[in-house]
């Protein structure tokens, strides 16, 4: 694959929000009491503000419905009189909401004013838009130590900010020195190296001396897509990781946003950071998945050890049965998978069996076992679920059915296993045996998920060369090459050139790949899906197809929307049976 190139922005996940972006509605409260439950809003204060600029304030008395007490009218200077002929909050809330959409909340304590805007919501029968918030108070406790503030009430840290407005207890006032304040600890979050908004929300405390020592490992890190590796003084991989930007990426680790407790320890351990720039998200993604199943190193959790997945095959004996291999072999079997784990695998495998009445031993059989009365008495024959050839019941012409119609399902046509498992869980569930119904269910979903990712990888694996292009950030094109599944080139095409010489180019250095045996001959099973993922996403364009890209007609696909339908209406029931009665 190159590896250089004009590089393309990644996507504004990678890349956070950066703060200077951000719009802020900065809101205080005044209510008639300290709890949502029992008390009212008695005025909203807001202040809608961007790159330190002011856009807009929000500032309204309301009507709480309720006497005010007289402890909160010393408090605050808000009257009975003063609220009579206010609005009701029902009137105000859509006003505010409306206000402070699209935009990041903050507020001092914000459980508190947070607290009494989801009650107001609820009460209205009006969804809460669950915006993000951010607590100043929280925050100036992560920023601030007690030698700076002895405590951190809005005003004190009025006090320490030097704000221009001095809260007072009346909304808009206390939203404006707020703001202040949220200026002042952001720019002391700055000092740490949070940038983005999504580290100002996982912030948590000040980096560790080894993270600020070793920051200088970021310097050389390229602003562009790719992939990252943290070394040891051995030039060992310790951690492989992705970035639509590896400098904004590779700076996080060295900040007080990063607070795994295994990572900073990789810090500790690092003495280098690799990199290697991709000409797009895709590649990134493919090159970090076969860095880390190479070198497995020790502080990634995801993807190390791909070999270890299962299928499931229907052996080419006289007698086929259902085994579960870790090898895809040219020997005449057919086989399903892969599966992630065993345990999943054979929950399928009892899924074909409920349909098909495959002999279930282990042992291998023969006509010659049979004849010399060797083979293990088959206990599932007097359940009606075998036809014991073992015992010679059966002649090897009437089993040859069934295992045609087992090769069928693992190739291609679900139906058999869909409806056996059907029929199984509609009967339980009239018995009113809802246990065994569910396991049967989650039979047939294990069933009907490998089934899908099997046809799926098993179609992209038989196109010899797939040629796709999507449009960039930039306004050019992301070019991939694809060949038996495996990620054969990735490059890119710069705005406004014609695209022919460049495909022509990209197909020409791209990787040879032969065909292989099985659904994921040339590459894991997580590269394929990347590759499809990548393939499914909007304004795709295919330019070159070499092979026939297709799903069985009575493939697992078409019935794998109803399984997930299945479990999604069977969680809603339990979410619906935990809810407290009204």
């Amino acid at each position: 694959m190159a590896s250089d190139g004009p590089a393309v922005q990644g996507t504004l996940d990678d890349l956070g929000t950066p703060l200077v972006g951000v719009t802020f509605v900065v809101v205080d409260l005044e209510t008639t009491g300290g709890s949502a439950h029992d008390s009212a809003i008695t005025e909203i204060g807001a202040v809608k503000v961007r790159g330190g600029e002011v856009l807009g304030e929000f500032a309204t008395l309301v009507d709480p419905g309720t006497p005010i007490p007289p402890f909160i009218t010393v408090l605050t200077g808000i009257t009975q009189q003063m609220v009579v002929a206010a609005p009701r909050i029902g009137h105000v809330l859509p006003s505010f909401l409306e206000f402070a959409r699209d935009a990041v909340l903050v507020a001092h304590n914000a459980p508190f004013d947070m607290g009494f805007l989801k009650a107001a919501c609820a009460a209205q029968e009006r969804p809460w838009p669950a915006p993000p918030v951010i607590d100043t108070a929280d925050l100036a406790r992560r920023l601030l130590t007690r030698d700076e503030v002895p405590n951190c009430k809005l005003s004190t840290l009025a006090r320490f900010f030097r704000t221009a407005t001095e809260p007072c207890h009346r909304a808009l006032s206390d939203a404006r020195a707020t703001v202040d304040v949220l200026h002042g600890l952001l720019e002391r979050a700055g000092a740490f190296g949070v940038e983005s908004l999504e580290e100002l929300r996982s912030f948590s405390r000040a980096p560790t001396p080894e993270q600020k020592r070793k920051r200088h490992l970021a310097d050389a890190v390229p602003a562009a897509p790719g992939v990252y590796i943290f070394e040891d003084s051995r030039g060992e991989p310790l951690y492989v990781g992705k970035s639509g930007r590896l400098r904004t990426r590779v700076k996080s680790y060295f900040t007080a946003s990063e607070t795994r407790r295994g990572v900073r320890e990789m810090i500790g351990i690092a003495e280098r950071v690799r990199t290697i720039v991709c000409a797009s998200a895709l590649e990134a993604e493919v090159r970090e998945l076969r860095l880390i199943a190479a070198h497995k190193p020790r502080y990634n959790r995801r993807s190390r050890h791909p070999e270890r997945a299962v299928w499931l095959k229907l052996t080419p004996d006289p007698f086929p049965r259902l085994s579960i291999v870790r090898e895809v072999r040219d020997d005449g079997g057919s086989y399903l998978g892969p599966f992630g784990s065993t345990r999943v695998a054979e929950e399928a495998r009892a899924a074909v069996h409920d349909a098909v009445p495959l002999r279930q031993c282990t042992q291998r059989l023969t006509l010659r076992v049979i004849s010399s009365g060797r083979a293990s008495t088959c206990a599932l024959a007097e359940l009606g679920r075998c036809g014991a050839p073992c015992e010679g019941r059966q002649s090897p012409e009437a089993y040859s059915e069934h295992a045609e119609r087992a090769r069928a399902i693992l190739t291609g046509d679900v139906r058999p296993v869909v409806a056996a498992a059907r029929a199984r869980i509609e009967r339980l569930s009239e018995q009113l045996r809802y246990e065994e119904a569910a396991a049967h269910r989650d039979r047939l979903a294990a069933f009907v998920r490998g089934a899908a990712r099997c046809q799926r990888l098993t179609s992209l694996a038989g196109i010899a060369q797939l040629v796709a292009a999507r449009p960039a950030f930039d306004g050019g094109w992301e070019l991939h090459v694809v060949r038996h599944g495996r990620l054969a080139a990735a490059g890119s095409v710069p705005p406004h050139a014609h695209p022919v010489p460049y495909v022509e180019a990209l197909v020409a250095t791209a990787e040879t790949v032969r065909p292989g045996l099985g659904s994921v001959p040339r590459a894991s099973a997580e590269e394929m899906e990347c590759v499809l993922r990548w393939l499914d996403t909007p304004g795709v364009r295919l330019v070159e197809v070499d092979g026939t890209w297709s799903c069985p007609a009575h493939g697992a696909e078409s019935v794998r929307q109803w399984i997930e339908d299945a479990y999604r209406d069977d969680s809603r029931m339990v979410e619906r049976a935990g809810r407290p009665m009204r």
